[in-house]
């Protein structure tokens, strides 16, 4: 299999070309443009699609893919939520919502995951990183924020991001899981009394892009890591409990 990296392709015209079977991951593929193309089959996910457009026969479907997920993930739209206490209802709905996968995951299921994705475990971890990120973090200012199982994505240390806090060792599903419920009590604590000037107060960008978020941003962003990531691993156990029965 031939492996296309940086701007190879950028620019590219593909006329009568295959591309069955391809795999894109990390991708640019804003502004591609296609015409009298087959897609059946055509698996897209992206997790910013909600911020732009993606047009099908003319349609932008992205409203419609949205209104679907919100109405297989009920709460999810509160994601969005401007006050205090639609976004204690959002953490509310997708905690919820979390703690069933969990309890409905087999013990032979946590560690397991399909090819380039991460585990149950794994993205439990993750969304440590992620409460640290943008809680102690940006929000409270924490100096060293991080919790050492948490799990970076791909890419981060490229981009400047310090390892040394995070252990290399695979931590125990029982410590991960302690953990999560850990940083899950620091999201629901902060947002029992937050106010509306509270979440107006601006910050800094975490990763150091030129963008400054409010508290409630960040907040936002929290919320949107865990229905995304919900998402994820519920398509993938799926998957893996049909591969298995």
């Amino acid at each position: 299999m031939t492996t296309f990296s940086g701007d190879e392709l950028e620019g590219g015209r593909f006329v009568r070309a295959s591309l069955k079977g391809a795999t894109f991951r990390g991708s640019d593929l804003s502004g591609v443009t296609m015409r009298s193309v087959d897609v059946d089959g055509l698996d897209i996910d992206s997790h910013d699609l909600f911020m732009g457009t993606l047009l099908v026969n003319g349609v932008d479907v992205v409203p419609l893919v949205e209104a679907e997920l919100n109405r297989r993930f009920p709460g999810r739209e509160l994601q969005h939520a401007r006050t205090p206490d639609g976004l204690r209802e959002g953490w509310v709905a997708v905690q919820a919502a979390w703690a069933t996968t969990v309890a409905d995951t087999a013990p032979g299921l946590v560690d397991a995951h399909v090819e380039d994705e991460w585990s149950l475990a794994q993205t439990l971890r993750h969304l440590v990183l992620a409460t640290d990120t943008w809680l102690r973090g940006a929000i409270l200012r924490v100096d060293q924020p991080f919790h050492e199982i948490g799990l970076v994505f791909t890419g981060a240390e490229q981009m400047g991001f310090d390892m040394s806090p995070l252990r290399t060792d695979v931590p125990s599903y029982d410590e991960v899981l302690a953990v999560r419920a850990e940083r899950q009590r620091l999201v629901t604590d902060f947002l029992a009394d937050v106010t509306p000037e509270r979440l107006e107060e601006e910050r800094d960008d975490p990763w150091g892009f030129d963008w400054h978020p409010s508290v409630g941003d960040c907040v936002r962003v929290i919320l949107e890591e865990e229905w995304a990531h919900l998402r994820y691993v519920r398509r993938d156990l799926a998957l893996l409990g049909d591969a298995q029965g």
